[in-house]
């Protein structure tokens, strides 16, 4: 017996399956997912999907977990205010990432595309290349390009896994530079505000470096082959001394034995 007795599906059992595929899903759902579950001879009506979602999302008011829309899709979530209770399920030790790490983070999510050396510039310090590797494995970020610069450095930018974790639909759902600015813990080392200026002083810096580093190994080369040349005629000199010693000795000795011995008879 078939479940779709109509040709047009009723819609509250097109609310049911959307509601129960969402839940069942192990990641976001998107509309085109969702859509793909029907089959072609029993199609859900163009638009019944999106209204479905829409009153599933109202009927969540007064419940304990809502319905939202990520960037890979949508997806049923614990709300916030019952959060604290609901987590005592969760006997996983959860991560805990450095103040560095998570500025980096912010970094890379506000000023992408970002190179490892901008993000250097400012912060002020060195980033661990293990704090990269880490966030590229959590699949927060990704190489999206190359700076067309000298040594042609990479451009991290965030993934469509760091806007489902952070339950945004997309960057534009960041909160502004304004409220970060607010937490005691970034605003001491993030000045968000200089950013652009550092970041564009940053790749003139990476010109200039490559310039001077190439200046000085070329300078570094020129006195290692004066160097060398010095060392080579000073050994030379010390070989032409000690083969005259030597000559000066064996005549000596050549002419010791070449003088005959007389004897008076």
């Amino acid at each position: 017996m078939t479940l779709f007795m109509d040709h047009d599906l009723d819609h509250d059992l097109i609310r049911r399956i959307v509601e129960a595929a969402i839940m069942a899903a192990p990641q976001p759902l998107s509309i085109t997912q969702i859509y793909a579950l029907f089959p072609d001879d029993e199609p859900a009506p163009v638009g019944s999907v999106e209204r479905a979602i829409s009153e599933l999302q109202q009927s969540c008011d007064e419940r304990g977990v809502e319905l939202i829309e990520v960037a890979s899709g949508f997806r049923y979530q614990v709300k916030n205010e019952v959060h604290n209770w609901v987590a005592r399920l969760w006997t996983e030790r959860q991560s805990k990432y450095t103040r560095a790490t998570l500025e980096t983070l912010a970094l890379i999510a506000y000023r992408q595309p970002i190179t490892r050396g901008e993000i250097e510039q400012i912060r002020g310090v060195a980033v661990n290349a293990q704090m990269v590797k880490a966030l590229e494995d959590r699949e927060w970020i990704r190489v999206v390009g190359h700076r067309d610069v000298p040594g042609k450095p990479a451009l991290f930018g965030t993934t469509k896994g760091f806007l489902d974790y952070f339950g945004l639909k997309s960057l534009d759902a960041l909160p502004p530079l304004a409220e970060l600015k607010e937490i005691p813990e970034l605003d001491p080392q993030l000045p968000f505000d200089r950013v652009p200026q550092v970041a564009s002083a940053a790749m003139m810096n990476a010109d200039e470096n490559s310039e001077e580093e190439s200046k000085e190994i070329s300078e570094e080369n020129s006195d290692e082959d004066t160097n060398d040349t010095n060392d080579t005629n000073e050994e030379l000199k010390a070989v032409e001394m000690t083969s005259d010693d030597e000559n000066e000795t064996h005549n000596e000795e050549a002419g010791e034995i070449a003088e005959p011995e007389y004897k008076n008879e």
